[in-house]
């Protein structure tokens, strides 16, 4: 037996959650870059202030993807760790 080492569906389940959190840390990411965008464009704005508000959301969204992606790791590491 394999005592100490993760099985096959463990070793499944965790590329799954893996994938899972980058791909809704991504569209996390998109959602809100495009709302920027989208305020920027209906707005109509000065081109500064459009170009700080897609850096802004460009920054935002970064950081709800980073947040999404550890977030939804952990809980997973907290789940395999208590056995749930």
């Amino acid at each position: 037996m394999d005592m100490g080492r993760e099985s096959r569906w463990e070793k499944d389940a965790m590329t799954v959650e893996i994938v899972f959190a980058l791909v809704t840390a991504t569209a996390l990411a998109a959602v809100v870059f495009a709302v920027a965008l989208a305020l920027a464009l209906i707005l109509g704005v000065s081109d500064p202030l459009r170009n700080g508000l897609l850096v802004g959301g460009g920054l935002l969204g970064a950081a709800a993807g980073v947040w999404r992606l550890v977030r939804v790791l952990r809980r997973f590491d907290a789940q395999r760790r208590g056995g749930h």
